[in-house]
């Protein structure tokens, strides 16, 4: 009964009728084939699916690790403790303005230490605001060698760290929790590229203060607002966009429109048009 090779007889259901043994065998055997045929069905499927990949694996191990996401500040510090203890030339960084927080400096001051005993080179770009920053005066006051440079520029994108121009490091949220190691050639390249751009326009940071008053009465930071607003930034925006606070900012577009002879936001816009002030160099 249990192999069927038994059923009940159709016409008395108290007998029961010998099966052949080949049916009973096909009638057990068939379910078991029609699985193996579907498992082969889906393993023919699974290694077309994977086909590609596979090929992508079999490229040299150089191009497979270009871009590595980091996630948390743990993983992300380790990465950077990595690359500076390894960095044997030169480390660029930029700084976006924003408030250093002790721990966070002391942290700098760890990882930069060895680069200059070394004999690396370290190029800094911080905003304007860092001038007036006591933590980050601080910071720069910690390292007098020749082979430091600190800049300031009235805007910076977003954070960036390059070492021997091999890895670069840039967030990729404004919690700076989750960053991007980039180790592919030409993308390194063009980010050092754009440092150099950036470099070449910045003041350096022994220089006197861009918040001077130039000749004409505007002071660079001023030039710099003026453009944001024709832009038709906010306040906020303008403040964010030059590192500083959205009171710093007000304070400066007040500046900017008693020596423009602005009486209004909207005859600011068109006094700085007019004036023909965003045509100068600042």
């Amino acid at each position: 009964m249990e192999f069927a090779l038994l059923h009940p007889d159709p016409d008395d259901p108290n007998w029961l009728r010998p099966v052949p043994p080949s049916i009973a065998l096909a009638q057990r055997l068939n379910p078991i084939e029609q699985e193996i045929k579907q498992r082969r069905r889906q393993s023919v499927e699974l290694s077309d699916a994977f086909e590609p990949f596979m090929s992508i694996s079999a490229q040299p191990t150089a191009t497979t690790h270009s871009i590595t996401v980091l996630e948390g500040l743990d993983r992300i510090n380790a990465a950077l403790d990595l690359a500076t203890t390894q960095c044997q030339t030169e480390m660029l960084t930029v700084q976006p303005s924003r408030r250093r927080l002790e721990h966070t400096l002391a942290q700098g001051l760890k990882r930069d230490r060895p680069l200059i005993e070394r004999g690396c080179r370290i190029r800094t770009l911080y905003q304007h605001p860092a001038r007036y920053s006591p933590e980050t005066l601080a910071y720069v006051a910690q390292f007098t060698d020749g082979k430091v440079e600190y800049r300031t520029i009235d805007e910076l994108v977003e954070r960036l760290i390059i070492c021997d121009e091999t890895v670069a490091f840039i967030p990729t949220r404004d919690d700076g929790e989750i960053a991007l190691e980039l180790r592919h050639p030409g993308l390194v390249r063009y980010l050092i590229k754009v440092f150099e751009f950036m470099w070449a326009r910045a003041v350096p940071l022994s220089a006197g203060a861009p918040y001077e008053t130039a000749p004409d009465g505007i002071t660079e930071i001023q030039h710099s607002i003026a453009k944001l607003l024709v832009e038709g930034h906010v306040d906020e925006a303008i403040a964010r966009r030059l590192g500083m606070n959205v009171r710093t900012c007000r304070a400066h577009i007040a500046k900017l429109a008693t020596a423009l002879g602005s009486g209004s936001r909207a005859q600011l816009g068109f006094l700085i048009a007019q004036s023909g002030l965003l045509k100068q160099e600042p």
